[in-house]
């Protein structure tokens, strides 16, 4: 079973970061477009979780799905968010990486678990949320994610090769809501979809 405080880790546990490689200049990463997956389900929260992210247009948009194992049939929650992003400096920490801002826009979750001891161990049993049903938590948040206006950006590392792109390892709390909380290191690669 989750315990509360899991919800808040992110995936630096038994994830090795990803070393210095040949990466796509800013301007391709300004200009991404297309979709990228996990290759498989990573270790997240205690159990396992699927990325899934989108660009088109200038917009970005992250489908994170969890599961408490690795075929993802014991599914415990989905969340999505997304909006604008800019691509800025790079790196000091991983060559060919760039600093990128990542608008939150909306924040939204699914239940996608009824049990009421699980939800309760992910934070999630005072969010109003009802199973199976997608909830906007934009002005209100919930768990370890905040409403927009108190944390509407994600600072993250951002980089891309022939495989697929690159985000920054997240930190214990989740919280990369200004500049200084940026990641100095990459997670394992979210691979090109459909091409």
């Amino acid at each position: 079973m989750l315990k509360p405080s899991l919800i808040a880790l992110a995936a630096m546990a038994c994830v090795q970061p990803v070393a210095a490689q040949d990466f796509a200049p800013r301007e391709a990463l300004q200009t991404v477009e297309g979709t990228f997956r996990s290759a498989a389900p990573e270790p997240w929260y205690g159990g396992f979780g699927t990325r899934e992210f989108i660009f088109a247009d200038g917009q970005w948009q992250l489908v994170f799905t969890h599961a408490l194992d690795p075929a993802m049939t014991l599914r415990t929650f989905q969340f999505r968010t997304g909006g604008p992003f800019e691509i800025g400096a790079p790196s000091e920490t991983v060559a060919g990486a760039y600093r990128g801002v990542f608008q939150e826009d909306w924040k939204h979750l699914t239940l996608l678990t009824d049990n009421p001891e699980i939800v309760a161990g992910m934070g999630m049993a005072g969010c109003g949320l009802t199973f199976n049903l997608e909830t906007d938590i934009s002005e209100t948040g919930c768990a370890s994610w905040r409403p927009v206006a108190e944390c509407g950006e994600d600072h993250d590392l951002f980089a891309m090769d022939e495989v697929g792109v690159y985000f920054g390892v997240r930190p214990a709390d989740n919280n990369m809501c200004t500049p200084d909380k940026t990641p100095t290191a990459l997670l394992p690669v979210v691979a090109r979809f459909g091409e």
